[in-house]
């Protein structure tokens, strides 16, 4: 069984302390309320071998719809995720939950389980974002920004979280990210897994044979009335 990660452990420790003013644990990093949406511009690339590559442009919304108690007793957001190539037209794509655990963010999308950001966030934090599934640990660290610059946006107070960072540049290159911003939410979703041809003849060529490239940027959000 895995143990807790020693950051959440200190947390929880803390409040079984004395009695003291509320701490601000900062989770208004990913504001959830149901009617709160958030827009996303998408580029997505998809490798199917060498020189076969599929790259779209399109939109993703999600809104949180309801929430619930789960058997736990932990409140659950559910968000509704939808796709447009035009933001007038929206057609259903998926839906995903947060919770919040152990001063956690969990994210349950597509039958897998992760700890997406820890809060209050602490600038070079690092947990096992796969403590709440049954996968090998991972480890995701963070950093705190005072600014960051996202066109057409500038967002201040952002925390960015790094869950991959791996590039052999012979073989593999995995590059995953989140970043958000206080009083906003996540602002982009970076992710880059590809595989790189591996034969004699190209090894160490950097040429993609097979994976993907999606990267999200916020452009709207906010509280549908």
């Amino acid at each position: 069984m895995k143990c807790i990660f020693p950051f959440l452990l200190l947390l929880l420790l803390a409040s079984c302390g004395r009695e003291e003013e509320p701490m601000d644990l900062s989770h208004d990093y990913m504001p959830l309320s149901i009617n709160r949406f958030w827009v996303y511009e998408v580029e997505e690339t998809i490798y199917f071998g060498e020189g076969d590559q599929e790259t779209s442009q399109y939109y993703l919304r999600d809104i949180i719809t309801n929430s619930y108690i789960n058997n736990d007793g932990v409140l659950v957001y559910m968000v509704n995720r939808q796709k447009s190539m035009d933001q007038l037209n929206w057609v259903e794509k998926s839906t995903h939950s947060f919770h919040i655990k152990n001063n956690a963010l969990v994210r349950h999308s597509e039958n897998k389980t992760l700890v997406v950001l820890v809060f209050p966030p602490k600038d070079l934090a690092a947990w096992d974002g796969n403590i709440y599934n049954s996968e090998n640990t991972d480890e995701y660290s963070m950093v705190l920004l005072n600014s960051y610059d996202l066109n057409p946006g500038l967002y201040n107070r952002v925390t960015k979280v790094t869950q991959e960072n791996e590039d052999d540049q012979i073989t593999i290159r995995d590059n995953r990210y989140e970043v958000y911003a206080k009083n906003v939410g996540m602002i982009e979703q970076y992710h880059e897994v590809l595989t790189y041809c591996s034969r004699n003849d190209c090894l160490g060529d950097q040429i993609i044979d097979g994976g993907s490239f999606r990267h999200l940027k916020l452009i709207d959000n906010g509280q549908l009335q």
